[in-house]
């Protein structure tokens, strides 16, 4: 009989949440028997998330602007980003974000199948992203196939095909750079950040590449995921849609952003992030030895009944708190205000501008499977 805190990858490949919550139920932390450590319970995430000299992000050799740094290196990058994400400038973006979603909502067909994530999460993604980095509109097919492709790549779990997705991202990126050279700071946010300096040095075009890559080829496909992950809530929930939409209809944007924010850690699509021990450890009644590969379940933390008695209950205030959707330490994402305000916005445009969102029974929803979270197709009928 197995360890029953070992995981294997065949028990999470048909429902991820489920078999995350029964895992979870069994211990706090699991061990897959090949070195990783998969931490699960809240409490035991939090201890982790919050203690970056035990748990490393240095996790690969590839160096990745701020995740990958730890201690006064991500201090120091972290200060540069957090500029760019501030509350001012999150709401000069605002405007241009919901003139995206409403020219999209506008065109999806009315009493017919509408693909949510393709049609939808991927081109507002897209374009709002792209918008705000100051990148050429014409760029919008390169982006949507360069998406399709690291999802793919993702799901295969072929870590060369991953790395050449990703080479071919920082190629396109070294391109708009080259674009860039003469551009005042004012030109965009992209020129803007070209002209940053940490140590009293400007930053490398590495280390510039790193930080949009970071700011774009996840953000990308995290938005879309998201929009898949609310409209199917919206869609089963019809109680709660009529809520959401009397709060659009209102335009009461903190209750909306709550109500986003809630939703998503019902149905986590950011599922985990990954830590290296650095000196033996005891989490969850567990020794983890130094070197180990460290996994944070958001996922897992979000959904667990010591914290959220009935994890399934919608209860955006009662929640707020311990709700690790952005995670938490010095690794909380950045772009948290940035991510809401868009989803708020493109859920408000949905709302106000449709009387009712159902699932489509044409075609069935699929979930996605790991390592990416959330819905793979959400079809659904707008009226």
């Amino acid at each position: 009989m197995g360890d029953p805190c070992d995981i294997t990858s065949d028990q999470i490949w048909e429902d991820q949440r489920a078999a995350y919550d029964a895992m979870r139920s069994r211990c706090p932390v699991a061990h897959d028997g090949e070195g990783t450590w998969t931490v699960l319970r809240h409490a035991e995430v939090v201890a982790a998330a919050t203690d970056p000299g035990t748990y490393s992000s240095t996790v690969t050799a590839r160096r990745a602007i701020p995740n990958s740094l730890d201690g006064a290196d991500h201090a120091a990058f972290r200060a540069i980003v957090d500029r760019y994400m501030t509350p001012e400038r999150v709401a000069r973006e605002e405007s241009q974000c919901r003139a995206h979603a409403a020219a999209i909502v506008d065109a999806l067909p009315r009493g017919s199948t509408v693909r949510t994530v393709a049609h939808l999460g991927v081109p507002f993604a897209v374009r709002t992203q792209s918008a705000w980095l100051g990148w050429p509109p014409d760029l919008e097919d390169v982006l949507v196939a360069w998406m399709a492709d690291n999802h793919a790549a993702t799901r295969s779990g072929d870590r060369e095909r991953t790395a050449a997705v990703a080479e071919r991202f920082d190629a396109m990126i070294q391109g708009l750079l080259e674009a860039r050279r003469e551009a005042a700071p004012d030109a965009d946010v992209t020129a803007e950040l070209m002209h940053e300096t940490i140590g009293g040095r400007p930053l490398t075009d590495e280390e510039i590449v790193s930080i949009l890559r970071n700011w774009t080829a996840g953000d990308l496909g995290s938005i879309a995921t998201s929009i898949g992950v609310i409209v199917h809530f919206l869609a089963t929930h019809p109680e709660e849609q009529d809520l959401l939409r009397a709060l659009a209809v209102h335009g009461n944007a903190a209750a909306l952003e709550a109500a986003v924010e809630e939703i998503l850690r019902i149905d986590d699509p950011f599922v985990a992030n990954r830590r290296r021990a650095t000196r033996d450890a005891e989490l969850g009644g567990e020794t983890i030895p130094a070197g180990a590969r460290v996994i944070l379940n958001w996922t897992a933390a979000n959904r667990d009944p010591l914290v959220f008695p009935d994890p399934d209950t919608f209860d955006p205030a009662r929640h707020a708190a311990d709700n690790l959707v952005f995670g938490i330490g010095p690794h909380v994402c950045p772009g948290r205000a940035l991510t809401l305000m868009e989803l708020r916005v493109v859920t408000e445009e949905l709302l106000r501008r449709t009387a009712g969102i159902t699932l489509s029974e044409e075609r069935p929803t699929v979930r996605e499977t790991p390592p990416v979270g959330g819905w793979a197709r959400v079809p659904v009928v707008l009226r």
